[in-house]
């Protein structure tokens, strides 16, 4: 599939608001294992006006979604789009890493620096894919030991509507070594939190890391 039948297929080129056409084309993409329509969709993500380029954000991740593998020899192109100043791209290029985070695990932890600093100005699901692309790579050994730390920070700062989800993901994956900063981080801000459902989820997390 050229660059030109992949605007043609876009929301936008539609004139619709709503993200099906986005989602079928990406959909197809990947039935057919179409990875030329795949390069075409990165040339359009580097070259493409910002609508389109939007677009082709959604349809890159969504096409990492179901089948990671077609996406992540452009890691380095998802990886750029962090420094966008438009937070669709953004938080769209931190969605994308997300998904290929497993396939190329050595690239990603490679460039952590600005995947954090992103996700510390970014929007709520710039840090949450942030979140999860720390928590994918945390059990492999030779990374566990940097960015376990990252994530205990993380959660010590993070804001409270997302401290209980933060506290359940990192908890899925922290070490022996890890658990007193971990467990000193959630007795910390229990007494912060707003509501008793959210009192309930991290007490739930202590007593299973306890």
């Amino acid at each position: 599939m050229k660059s030109s039948d992949i605007v043609q297929r876009l929301a936008s080129t539609m004139n619709r608001r709503d993200e099906v056409p986005n989602q079928e084309l990406a959909k197809e993409i990947v039935e057919r294992k179409d990875t030329v329509a795949v390069e075409s969709l990165l040339q359009l993500l580097n070259t493409g006006s910002l609508k389109v380029r939007k677009d082709c954000i959604k349809v890159a991740y969504e096409i990492g979604a179901q089948n990671p593998g077609l996406i992540s020899a452009y890691a380095s192109s998802f990886l750029e789009l962090l420094k966008s100043k438009d937070n669709r791209l953004q938080w769209g290029a931190m969605t994308a890493l997300d998904c290929i985070a497993l396939e190329v695990p050595d690239q990603v932890f490679s460039r952590l620096p600005e995947i954090i600093s992103a996700a510390e100005i970014g929007s709520v699901i710039t840090k949450d894919h942030a979140i999860e692309i720390l928590v994918k790579l945390s059990p492999i050994e030779k990374h566990s030991e940097s960015i376990l730390p990252i994530l205990i920070e993380f959660l010590a700062n993070s804001a409270l509507n997302q401290f209980p989800k933060y506290a359940e993901r990192i908890g899925s994956v922290v070490t022996t070594d890890y658990k007193v900063a971990f467990l000193s981080v959630l007795d910390d801000r229990l007494n912060e939190l707003d509501s008793e459902a959210k009192r309930k989820r991290i007490l739930k997390v202590i007593k299973k890391a306890g």
